[in-house]
């Protein structure tokens, strides 16, 4: 049986035999030893996007460790969970996305992980709940997330990409001039409109 170590655009955690691109975790531990959930969903604030893959390193998925590993379809979906990269395994990206960070705050200096957490952290959730944002689409860059009739959906172009766990599956016409239940916070969204490119899973391309 898969563990519920699957994160989808809404940040919840569910069980699939799907993989995806990106590992992470949110900052510690949130399993029983029984390999069940534990009711928090966040150990801190960091909540950060890995690479599965990094140095040689070998882990046992929910063992008596120092965090929950955590998994992701792609880079737009860690994102649209309120993730950033990790500045140990993706350190290239992180910096990126840090630079691209001050540039769209136009900051004197790139920001430290801890500073733009704590940031994240109040965009991501409202309580104990995922925060949205309403925003209209035509403000949105690529690589963020929307909802559309309680389904979430990623901007692409001129178009939406309906998410699944196996990949994105369905495509619409982006539309004008609509206001919607955005997912992705909105300092990632700028600085995904100041430039940072995501990894996508290859299903965007095929959509």
């Amino acid at each position: 049986m898969p563990l519920p170590n699957r994160v989808d655009p809404f940040g919840e955690l569910f069980a699939t035999s799907a993989r995806g691109l990106f590992m992470g975790n949110r900052g510690g531990r949130m399993h029983n030893d029984d390999k069940t959930l534990m009711k928090r969903r966040w150990a801190s604030r960091q909540w950060i996007c890995c690479v599965p893959e990094f140095k040689g390193r070998k882990r046992k998925v929910w063992s008596e460790s120092s965090y929950t590993e955590l998994f992701f379809l792609d880079e737009p979906t860690a994102l649209a969970a309120g993730h950033r990269p990790c500045f140990e395994c993706r350190r290239k990206e992180a910096e990126d996305f840090a630079e691209k960070w001050r540039q769209a705050r136009q900051l004197a200096s790139r920001p430290f992980a801890d500073e733009m957490d704590d940031y994240l952290h109040a965009e991501r959730l409202e309580g104990r709940e995922k925060r949205v944002h309403q925003l209209p689409i035509d403000d949105l860059p690529d690589g963020a997330f929307v909802v559309m009739d309680g389904a979430p959906f990623a901007v692409r172009g001129d178009a939406l990409l309906h998410w699944a766990p196996e990949g994105y599956n369905a495509r619409k016409p982006r539309p004008k001039g609509t206001v919607f239940h955005v997912l992705t916070p909105p300092a990632t969204l700028a600085v995904l409109a100041a430039g940072y490119a995501p990894r996508w899973h290859p299903s965007a391309e095929a959509k």
